[in-house]
Order: structure tokens, then C-alpha cells, then sequence
């Protein structure tokens, strides 16, 4: 029941809708300069590193007169797949295999070529497996959840000499906000409930401690469950 006497509530005065209206612009203004600022930065990184390496006589700048960012990212997409290609045949594959050779008889490069080709084949190489499901298991003790990644099932040693009835499930559990690294952890099949999310919505709720949650109509409530 109300009074006469009663305050009505006051309306924002035009400091204060000012001020919404700025955050507002810097939550939808944000994300695009800083995603159009890394694209430019990067593209300036790679000109900077190979258009040194291109001769004189063709460089573009000489014949459109104006350096064009950009144009060497172009010349280092091109002169990765004709790279890729060679290398797919028998000719690239001697030239690679007598070159790793060459770098295995050497102490201190081998070391280090080694470690730049796993780390490279890891990140870029089609054929390794990736992570199956996303997935959630209590961790680090019951009755505390935690995301994690299924990678694949135990296999040879690790199988054989755990302690468990049925089989093993070897999941990844991230830490946040950085994704990258984290545990591996072996779980029995049982204990691992798989979610419906893709990997790409779990990464994302990891990254953002739990802010965002993987619902395309309202990303900051839970998905809705399947009728």
C-alpha cells in the first residue's frame, strides 16, 4: 500500500545516462578495435620480416608507388603451400629427410629443431587427434565440478596397472583464464559425464571464469535443455 508521502523513484540524472551509454559503447566498440588492431599489428610483423627478404625489382611498392600492408602476409601464404606442396612429394621428402640428417649430427641445433617441429606438429598438423568432448568430472574432490576436455582412453601401461574395474578416460582440465595448460587426469568411464556444448563454448566458459555461458540467444545465461 502506498502513500502520499511516499518517494517515488528518482530518474538517473543526465550524468549518469551519459555514463551508461559510454560503457555501453565501449563493451560493443572494444572487442572490434582490438580484433582490427591485432589483424593490422600482425600484418605489419609479417611485412616487416619478409618484405626485406624480397628483391628490389619486384616488390609491389615500386609499381603501385605506395606500400601496401598486407603484401607480404600474401607472399608468405604463397610461399607456404608452394613449400607444402614440394614437400608432399618424393623429392621434398629426401630433401627434408637428408636435411634432418644434417641438423641430427649438430649439438646444439638439433636440440633445438626438435623441439620448434614437435611444438609445430602438436599446433598445425592435421592428423593428430584433438580433444572429443567436453565433459564434466568432480575435481579436485567429490562434490566439486570441474570442465574438462576427453581426450582419448587409457591405453598399454597406464590401463593395465590402475586400480579400477572398468576402463579409463584420460581428461584434460584446463586452468583459468589460460586454457592451455592445466592436468591430465584418467577417470573411470563412468565417473565422466559428457556435455552437449562444443569444445569451442566449453573453452569459453573456462576463459571467462564461468561469465559466459555457451546460449547463443542470451550468452550470459546456461544453455536450455533439450524437451
Amino acid at each position: 500500500m502506498t502513500t502520499p508521502f511516499d518517494e517515488k523513484p528518482r530518474r538517473p540524472g543526465l550524468f549518469a545516462r551519459l555514463r551508461a551509454s559510454f560503457l555501453t559503447g565501449i563493451v560493443v566498440i572494444l572487442p572490434v578495435a582490438l580484433t582490427i588492431w591485432l589483424i593490422w599489428t600482425l600484418a605489419g610483423w609479417v611485412d616487416g620480416f619478409v618484405l626485406p627478404l624480397i628483391p628490389e625489382t619486384i616488390k609491389p611498392e615500386k609499381y603501385i608507388g605506395i606500400n601496401l600492408r598486407g603484401v607480404g602476409v600474401i607472399i608468405f601464404l604463397i610461399f607456404t603451400i608452394i613449400v607444402g606442396w614440394i614437400a608432399k612429394g618424393l623429392l621434398g621428402r629426401s630433401l627434408i629427410h637428408w636435411a634432418e640428417g644434417l641438423v641430427s649430427r649438430m649439438p646444439v641445433v638439433r636440440s633445438i629443431y626438435s623441439g620448434v617441429k614437435q611444438i609445430a606438429e602438436t599446433v598445425f598438423a592435421q592428423t593428430e587427434r584433438s580433444f572429443e568432448k567436453a565433459c564434466l568430472i568432480e575435481y579436485p574432490r567429490k562434490g566439486i565440478w570441474a570442465i574438462g576436455f576427453i581426450s582419448t582412453d587409457a591405453k598399454g601401461e597406464v590401463r593395465d596397472r590402475a586400480t579400477t574395474a572398468g576402463d579409463l578416460v584420460g581428461v584434460f582440465v584446463p586452468t583459468t583464464p589460460n586454457p592451455t595448460s592445466g592436468f591430465l587426469l584418467f577417470f573411470p568411464k563412468e565417473d565422466v559425464i559428457e556435455l552437449d556444448m562444443t569444445l569451442e563454448d566449453a573453452a569459453k566458459l573456462v576463459i571467462s571464469a564461468g561469465l559466459v555461458y555457451p546460449n547463443k540467444k542470451d550468452p550470459r545465461k546456461p544453455l536450455e535443455k533439450k524437451a
